[in-house]
């Protein structure tokens, strides 16, 4: 393993349909899997999933803004999607990213979407694993 910066961690029970929690207790969330239990309210692993995507992939947008001298204000949002997968009859996710960008054009904001994709880490974990679709916005 590389230079180990900090490990955060997180312990889940009983799966889909049961708890999460950090070890600083920071989270500490009730999972309810919504594909068969519409009533109940909960997280699940795609919302955190998505919450820590956006979170990460904004960060390295503004990082490659800000190396590029670019001034920007930027908002990420993460569309996780659980999926059924045809290949093995189980289930995969995808990503879609949509990224606005104030401060920049249209083509500037495609470029700078493309290089946050090639440095956030979470985009190198998912790299050929899951489909993530790009959908940045001048605005």
């Amino acid at each position: 393993m590389s230079n180990v910066i900090f490990t955060s961690k997180a312990t889940a029970k009983n799966g889909r349909d049961g708890h999460v929690k950090s070890d600083d207790g920071l989270i500490d969330l009730k999972l309810v899997n919504p594909a068969t239990n519409k009533e109940d309210k909960g997280s699940n692993p795609e919302q955190l999933f998505a919450a820590t995507y956006s979170a990460c992939f904004d960060g390295a947008l503004n990082l490659v803004a800000s190396k590029q001298n670019k001034d920007i204000d930027s908002e990420t949002t993460a569309e996780v999607s659980f999926l059924k997968d045809s290949e093995d009859d189980g289930f995969k996710i995808g990503v879609t990213l949509n990224i606005s960008i104030k401060g920049v054009s249209q083509d500037e904001a495609d470029q700078l979407a493309k290089d946050a994709h090639q440095v956030c880490p979470y985009s190198k974990a998912t790299r050929g694993n899951i489909d993530v679709t790009l959908n940045p916005k001048s605005i």
